[in-house]
C-alpha cells in the first residue's frame, strides 16, 4: 500500500504542473486572439489576400520629421532608389481623408496607408487585407478611383500568434513526454517484431550458404593442417599447441597459449594471436624436415571449422584439445546446428569415425548422424580407471586426446546418460569425445549460442556465426 501511495503522491505534482502549463498557454493564446481581433474590422473576409502596407505616422510621433517615399523605401526595402516602386503601387489611390498620391515628391499625410512591395520588411511594415477589386494592389489604379477598404495586422501580433503556436507544441511535448516516449518505444518494438522474422530468414539463408561453402572448400582445410606443422615438436623444443586457426586469402592467424611465441614471419597481434601473411612462406619447424614426431602430432589433431567470424572467414578449433566433453547451451536449435556442423566436419576429414547418440531428458530436437560417420546403436562403456596421477583437479589446461569416437547427447543428460558420458569420455574412461547440445556437468569446454545463429567460445574469446 505504501508503494501505491508514494506513486500517487509523485504523480499528483506532475498533473498539477501540467494543468498550470495548459492554463498559461490558454491565457497567452486568448490574449493574442484579442489583440488580433482588435486590429481587424468585422467585415474582413477570411479568404481575402494579404498585402504589406506602411501607415504614415504623425510628425508628433517622429519628432517633427515628415515621412517621404525615399525614407519609407530606405526603412522597408533598404534602398531609397526603390521609392518609385512604392509610388507606382499607390499613384492616384484615394485615401480615407480624400487625398491621393499624384507625384513622387508629393507630401504624405498622416494616416495614409501606402502599399509596399511584397519583399518589404522591418518593424514599420504591417499586413493588410484587400477587400476591394482583385489585382488593384499590383496594377496602377486609375486617377480618382476610390481606395480599397483595408485593415492592418501589426507584425508583432502575427509573431505573437506564431510564438503561441510554437509554445503550444513545446508545452504539449513537455506535458506528454512520457506518453510520447511510450508511444515511440511501442512503435520501435512493433517495427522490430515485424522485421524480426525477415531478419531471421535472411540470417538462416546466409548460414545455409556457409554450410554449403564448408562442404566444397578443401583448400582452407589443407592450409590449416599445413600450418600445424610449423608448431610441431623439434629436437630443441616441444610442440606449441595451436588451439584455433583462422584461414583467409591474405594469411593465417593462430591462437597459442599465453606463454608461447612464434618466430618470424609470424607477428604478435594481442598476446595469444599470431599472424603470418600469405606472401610469407611458412617454415616447417624452422627450416627442418618434418619428422615422424611432427607427422604424428599433425595426425592426432582434429581441426573443425566452428563457424565464421565477422569478416565471414572460417575459424578452426582443434577438438583433440577438448580432453573430454563439449557442452553447447543457449538456443537449442542453434546448439543442435553447432553439433551437426562439427559432425559434418569430422565426417569430411575423419570418415568412419564411430558415433553413438544418447537422448537427454529435456526433449531437445534429435539429429541425424552424417553418412560419412559410423553410427553405433550403443557402446559398452568400460569400467573407469583411476585418472593419471599428478593432474589433480586442475583441468584448465587440457591435454591432447585423439578423437577415436564420439558420444552425442541430444539435450541435457539424465542420470543414466551422465554415467555413460563419464564412462566413455571422462577421466579414466574409454577416451572418447563428448558433444552435448545442452547443459552437461563436468564439461571441459562450454560454448553458448543465441537465437541469431551465433556461438560464443569463451576460452578463445570469440563469437562465430554457425553454419546451418
Amino acid at each position: 500500500m505504501s508503494n501505491g501511495a508514494d506513486r500517487g503522491s509523485e504523480h499528483r505534482p506532475a498533473t498539477a504542473e501540467a494543468r498550470t502549463l495548459l492554463q498559461v498557454l490558454a491565457a497567452l493564446l486568448a490574449a493574442c486572439l484579442v489583440a488580433l481581433g482588435a486590429t481587424a474590422p468585422a467585415h474582413a473576409a477570411p479568404g481575402d489576400d494579404l498585402v504589406k502596407v506602411f501607415l504614415v505616422p504623425d510628425p508628433a510621433q517622429t519628432g517633427g520629421q515628415l515621412a517621404t517615399l525615399q525614407s519609407i523605401a530606405a526603412a522597408t526595402l533598404g534602398d531609397t532608389s526603390r521609392s518609385g516602386e512604392i509610388f507606382d503601387l499607390n499613384r492616384g489611390l484615394a485615401q480615407k481623408d480624400g487625398g491621393a498620391l499624384t507625384a513622387p515628391d508629393a507630401p504624405l499625410h498622416p494616416g495614409w496607408i501606402l502599399r509596399l512591395p511584397q519583399d518589404a520588411a522591418g518593424p514599420d511594415v504591417r499586413l493588410a487585407r484587400d477587400t476591394g477589386a482583385r489585382g488593384a494592389a499590383s496594377a496602377p489604379p486609375a486617377a480618382g478611383r476610390q481606395a480599397s477598404t483595408m485593415f492592418t495586422i501589426p507584425l508583432a501580433a502575427a509573431v505573437a500568434v506564431l510564438g503561441a503556436v510554437l509554445l503550444a507544441l513545446i508545452t504539449a511535448g513537455i506535458v506528454g513526454r512520457r506518453k510520447v516516449r511510450t508511444w515511440y518505444r511501442a512503435v520501435v518494438r512493433g517495427a522490430r517484431r515485424l522485421g524480426e522474422p525477415m531478419r531471421r530468414k535472411r540470417r538462416l539463408m546466409q548460414r545455409r550458404a556457409t554450410g554449403r561453402r564448408f562442404a566444397a572448400d578443401v583448400e582452407s582445410v589443407r592450409r590449416a593442417y599445413g600450418t600445424l606443422a610449423e608448431f610441431g615438436p623439434t629436437r630443441q623444443q616441444p610442440e606449441k599447441p595451436v588451439h584455433a586457426l583462422r584461414v583467409d586469402g591474405t594469411g593465417v592467424t593462430v591462437w597459442l597459449a599465453a606463454p608461447d611465441t612464434a618466430d618470424a614471419p609470424w607477428t604478435n597481434i594481442d598476446g595469444t594471436r599470431w599472424r603470418r601473411p600469405a606472401s610469407a612462406a611458412g617454415r616447417l619447424t624452422r627450416g627442418e624436415d618434418t619428422g615422424t614426431t611432427t607427422q604424428a602430432s599433425i595426425g592426432a589433431a582434429c581441426l573443425v571449422r566452428a563457424g565464421t567470424d565477422d569478416a565471414d572467414e572460417p575459424v578452426f578449433v582443434d577438438l583433440s584439445r577438448l580432453d573430454g566433453v563439449l557442452s553447447v547451451s543457449g538456443d537449442q536449435g542453434v546448439a543442435r546446428d553447432v553439433v551437426l556442423n562439427l559432425l559434418a566436419e569430422i565426417a569430411r576429414t575423419r570418415p568412419d569415425t564411430p558415433v553413438t547418440v544418447l537422448r537427454g531428458v529435456d526433449g531437445a530436437p534429435p539429429l541425424t548422424v552424417p553418412a560419412g560417420l559410423r553410427q553405433l546403436p550403443r557402446v559398452e562403456a568400460p569400467a573407469p580407471t583411476a585418472p593419471a596421477t599428478g593432474r589433480g583437479t586442475l583441468r584448465a589446461g587440457a591435454a591432447r586426446r585423439p578423437v577415436r569416437g564420439l558420444v552425442v547427447v541430444a539435450g541435457t543428460p539424465g542420470e543414466r546418460e551422465a554415467a555413460e558420458l563419464a564412462a566413455l569420455c571422462g577421466p579414466g574412461g574409454a577416451g572418447w569425445t563428448g558433444l552435448v547440445y545442452g547443459e552437461a556437468d563436468g564439461a571441459h569446454w562450454r560454448w553458448h549460442t543465441d537465437a541469431g545463429g551465433r556461438v560464443e567460445i569463451p576460452v578463445l574469446d570469440m563469437r562465430l556465426t554457425v553454419p546451418a
